[in-house]
């Protein structure tokens, strides 16, 4: 059984930069794709960023798009999430998630984290 394990949220102003780490477990996760969602305040769960272990591929929504950078360290089965130019409306528990297919959505992720909560001030 894999575990995933998220780390770094906190309260920040708008505009800071937060980076998220999310450690994996009890696995090899090297064949996967990993990324992160996230869940606002009265919101559903959205996707935010993925990597594919194989290819380094990456994906992002449109609103992590220009600010977000999910990279990852293979070595440390550990995938980060660097967020630049935060808006309140970042505000979110963020969520690491895995899979074993070649795309990650809410569909397909078979791995969670706990969640870690970033709340942006403006």
């Amino acid at each position: 059984q894999g575990q995933l394990a998220e780390s770094g949220g906190g309260l920040v102003q708008a505009g800071d930069s937060l980076r998220l780490s999310c450690a994996a477990s009890g696995r090899t996760f090297s064949s996967l794709t990993m990324g992160w969602f996230r869940q606002g305040p009265g919101n559903e769960r959205e996707f935010v960023a993925s990597i594919r272990w194989n290819d380094g591929r990456t994906d992002y929504a449109n609103s992590a798009k220009g600010r977000f950078t999910i990279s990852g360290d293979n070595a440390k089965n550990t995938v980060y999430l660097q967020m630049t130019s935060l808006k309140p409306q970042d505000t979110a528990t963020y969520y690491c998630a895995a899979t074993d297919r070649p795309w990650l959505a809410q569909t397909t992720a078979q791995y969670w984290g706990q969640g870690t909560q970033v709340t942006v001030s403006s």
